[in-house]
């Protein structure tokens, strides 16, 4: 895409906010807000957490998932058949239509995939399944910390059925392990730690947490690589201190702040009993589904990202075997956009991709605003066309880190499309 063409909100200032995180994540351009709690993500934001779905999608399509779409405008009686209406009501929006019917904006969707399946789940042979969405979710939270806390966000929830615990078992193991893989795929550093069940009910949890310098848990947790173990404020497992060792692999334990950005949960029966749910059995007889509930805060992954890998000059995204969840992957930066730098800038702009590079050829802008500005978004790489390569034929291929090398100008495309695949 060509500079010229792209409406991008990065801004050189963006004061008044309550952190580092939240502040670079507006002067990138990634969001708007629109009032507390409510944030409006532009064409850039956009592209980076379209890029976050595309990751988690894969995932869960691989270990079996079905994508479906179910309504966040709900009526009061599936939640009041769960039990639900009066103990979420503290954080759900609930209103009255026209008819005088009392309905919500459904903070989660247990309910709903029960009444989705109802009628076409009706023996073990049809089970198990992995339903799943990327949808809105709204809940009356306290706004605070940028995309942490807010209002409506964007959320990763996936419901397994089962006729067995040990199918349950079983597909709770794959979605802890496609949530690892996940995680790793973007880039984000997390350790696992055990959870509360709360509202949703079940009879076990854990919670996918991501260290940080200001999150909303204090988390005492293993920094040894390829260590997982963690334990919040929040967690039911009581006595470990930071100076501890680690229950898992005997390295000593840290405490600082994270952020929950994903949450399995095995609920069993707790949806399927009340709805009355069940399968037919192999014997004749019936038994009520079992189910597993699986989330991943979109929105909250994001802000995490630019938690961990942003930094005063601007955003870091990781580059993984996976690629990058960067709005480009590739800044062609020109000393100035004309003749012989002009076309050699426009034939790496075809030759990489044209939706996945930034080409820099306002000339309104000047060479230093082009590297701040790509560097503030955070782009992995920069292809810069100057004096060199009017002498050398060779193109200066910078990555974020600094790091430097000259190219040929046809090898540009196969360098950055391997790092990015």
């Amino acid at each position: 895409m060509r500079r010229s063409d792209v409406t991008l909100f990065t801004s050189r200032e963006a004061q008044g906010w309550e952190n580092d995180t939240v502040q670079l994540t507006v002067r990138a351009g990634l969001v708007r807000q629109f009032g507390g709690g409510l944030f409006g993500f532009t064409p850039t934001g956009e592209r980076v957490r379209r890029n976050v779905i595309r990751r988690i999608e894969a995932e869960m399509d691989a270990i079996g998932g079905q994508l479906v779409s179910l309504p966040t405008l709900q009526y009061k009686p599936i939640w009041e058949q769960s039990g639900r209406w009066g103990s979420f009501e503290g954080e759900m929006f609930t209103f009255e239509n026209r008819d005088g019917q009392a309905m919500c904006l459904a903070p989660s969707h247990e309910e709903g995939i029960v009444h989705l399946v109802e009628g076409s789940v009706r023996s073990y042979d049809d089970l198990p399944v992995l339903l799943y969405q990327v949808e809105r979710k709204h809940r009356d939270d306290h706004p605070r910390n940028g995309l942490l806390r807010t209002k409506e966000f964007t959320m990763k929830d996936a419901y397994s059925l089962h006729a067995t615990e040990a199918s349950l078992d079983e597909w709770y193991t794959r979605l802890r392990e496609a949530y690892c893989r996940i995680f790793d795929a973007v880039g984000v550093d997390f350790v696992v730690a055990d959870a509360q069940n709360s509202v949703m009910g079940g009879s076990a949890s854990e919670e996918f947490v991501a260290p940080v310098e200001n999150g909303s848990l204090e988390l005492v947790y293993c920094e040894a690589v390829g260590c997982r173990f963690g334990v919040t404020d929040e967690s039911p497992t009581g006595g470990i201190d930071a100076g501890d060792a680690c229950p898992d692999c005997g390295e000593t334990l840290v405490a600082g702040e994270g952020i929950e950005i994903g949450h399995v949960f095995k609920l069993g029966t707790r949806y399927s009993d009340p709805a009355g749910l069940t399968v037919d059995t192999a014997d004749g007889t019936t038994r009520l589904v079992q189910m597993g509930s699986y989330g991943i805060g979109v929105d909250r992954l994001v802000h995490t990202l630019v938690e961990q890998h942003g930094g005063e000059t601007g955003l870091r995204w990781p580059v993984t075997d996976h690629g990058s969840v960067a709005p480009y992957t590739l800044a062609i930066v020109p000393l100035d956009y004309d003749e012989d730098i002009a076309a050699a800038a426009d034939q790496l702009h075809h030759a990489c991709g044209r939706g996945a590079v930034l080409l820099f050829d306002d000339d309104d802008q000047t060479i230093g605003e082009r590297f701040a500005e790509s560097d503030l978004l955070g782009i992995p790489w920069k292809a810069i066309l100057g004096n060199h390569y009017r002498e050398t034929g060779e193109v200066e291929l910078e990555k974020r880190d600094g790091k430097k090398r000259f190219v040929a100008l046809d090898d540009v495309a196969e360098i950055v499309g391997r790092s990015s695949n």
